[in-house]
C-alpha cells in the first residue's frame, strides 16, 4: 500500500512561535515615583554662612590691623621739628589737641583714635609724661608716643656770666623763661657760682638759686685744699673776696694769675690793695657799676669797700667770681709785681716798682689822649 510522503523534519533551531515584527517599544513605566535627593538642612546652611562671615571678618580685621599698624608707624606730616608743652595732668585728649595744633597729625579725624588705640595696644596708655618736648620732623605716631613715654624733655640752658653781683644774677634768673616760682631774699655776695646750668621747663627759680649756691660750695671744697703755700688768706671766704676782685679787674684768662700775684704781694707787704672795682662796689653795691668814669672824689669817699682807704681785704666779695678766678686767687703766679695799669689794648701793663708803674701810667694816658 502506498504511503504519502511526509515533510522532512526541520533541521534549524527550534522555534516556539512566530517572529516578532516591527520595532521593540520601551519597557513599561515603573508606576513607583522616583525618590527626590535631599539638600543640606537649614542648620547646615546657617553654619556655612556663619563660617563664611567669620572668614570674611577675619580677612577684613587682618587688613584693618595691617593698615592701622602701617599708619601708626608712617612718617608724620610736619616738615620741621615742632615743640609741644604737656602740662601735668594732661589727658590723651589734651595731648592730641596739642599735636593737632602743632601740625603733627596728618588727619586728626583718623589719627586721634589711632593714637589712642596704638598706645593702649603697646601698653603706653597712662605712661605719657608731662614736660616740654621737641618732636622731630616727620615723627610718626609711634615715635611721638615713644618720646612722650621716655620723658626726654627739652633741656634749656641758663648761662650766668662771671662777675655779676648777686642782685644781677637774681634778676637774670627772674627773667629766664621756663622757670617757675618766686625767689626770696637776694643771696649773699659771692655765694653763687657763675656757670652754664641746664634745666627743664617748670623747674623752680628758688631751686636754681640753690643750685648756684651748691656749686659754689662744691668748688670751694675742691679748690681750697689745693691752695698755694703761705697765702695771706685765712679761709675759703677770704679766697672768694680776693677772687671777686680779680674777676672785676681783668677779663683775660692769661692775666688772672698775674693780677692775683699783685694783690697777694701787696697783702704780704701790708700795702693797700687800691683796687678801683672795690671803690665802685662800695658806691653801687647792687650793680657794681657807676655808669660813669671813676673820679678822684670817689676814691676819697669812705666806704667799707674802698681799698684806697682801708687796709687788707674788703669785708666781703664785690661780685660772684667764676671758677678760673677762684683758681687764680688760690694759685697766683710767682712774681714781684706790685702795680698794674691798663695798657690800652684790652690788657694790663705790670710793674714791680712805683717808678716803672708811673711810666706805664703815662703811656696809657698818651694812648687815651689820641
Amino acid at each position: 500500500m502506498a504511503r504519502a510522503p511526509t515533510d522532512p523534519e526541520p533541521t534549524g533551531p527550534e522555534t516556539t512561535g512566530p517572529e516578532p515584527s516591527g520595532p521593540i517599544g520601551p519597557p513599561p513605566e515603573d508606576p513607583t515615583p522616583p525618590r527626590r535627593r535631599r539638600g543640606p538642612g537649614p542648620l547646615v546652611r546657617l553654619a556655612g554662612a556663619a563660617m563664611s562671615l567669620v572668614l570674611l571678618l577675619g580677612i577684613a580685621a587682618g587688613g584693618a590691623a595691617y593698615w592701622a599698624k602701617q599708619r601708626f608707624h608712617a612718617p608724620g606730616p610736619h616738615a620741621e621739628p615742632v615743640t609741644v608743652i604737656i602740662e601735668p595732668g594732661s589727658s590723651a585728649t589734651d595731648i592730641l589737641t596739642l599735636l593737632a595744633a602743632a601740625g603733627a597729625l596728618a588727619d586728626p579725624a583718623i589719627d586721634r583714635p589711632l593714637f589712642r588705640y596704638g598706645i593702649r595696644l603697646t601698653g603706653q596708655a597712662g605712661r605719657l609724661k608731662a614736660g616740654e618736648y621737641t618732636i622731630p620732623a616727620h615723627a610718626s605716631l609711634a615715635g611721638i608716643a615713644n618720646l612722650l613715654v621716655s620723658g626726654k624733655t627739652v633741656i634749656r640752658r641758663l648761662t650766668v656770666p662771671e662777675g655779676l653781683t648777686s642782685a644781677e644774677i637774681i634778676r637774670l634768673i627772674e627773667a629766664t623763661d621756663g622757670l617757675s616760682g618766686e625767689i626770696g631774699a637776694v643771696p649773699p655776695e659771692g655765694s653763687l657760682l657763675p656757670e652754664t646750668y641746664h634745666f627743664t621747663r617748670g623747674d623752680s627759680r628758688a631751686g636754681m638759686v640753690a643750685r648756684l649756691q651748691t656749686a659754689m660750695d662744691t668748688a670751694l671744697a675742691e679748690l681750697w685744699p689745693t691752695r698755694a703755700d703761705d697765702l695771706p688768706l685765712d679761709s675759703p671766704g677770704e679766697a672768694v673776696v680776693l677772687a671777686s676782685i680779680i674777676e672785676k679787674e681783668t677779663g683775660l684768662a692769661g692775666e688772672r694769675r698775674l693780677v692775683a700775684s699783685v694783690f697777694v704781694n701787696r697783702l704780704d707787704r701790708g700795702m693797700r690793695l687800691q683796687s678801683d672795682p672795690t671803690v665802685i662796689f662800695g658806691l653801687a653795691p647792687e650793680t657794681g657799676d657807676l655808669g660813669r668814669p671813676l673820679t678822684r672824689a670817689d676814691l676819697d669817699t669812705e666806704t667799707a669797700y674802698n681799698t684806697y682807704l682801708i687796709a687788707g681785704l674788703p669785708p666781703g666779695p664785690i661780685c660772684n667770681p667764676g671758677r678760673p678766678a677762684l683758681e687764680a686767687a688760690l694759685s697766683p703766679e710767682a712774681s714781684d709785681y706790685l702795680y698794674f695799669v691798663a695798657d690800652g689794648n684790652g690788657g694790663h701793663a705790670f710793674a714791680p716798682t712805683l717808678a716803672e708803674h708811673n711810666k706805664n701810667v703815662r703811656a696809657w694816658r698818651r694812648l687815651r689822649g689820641r
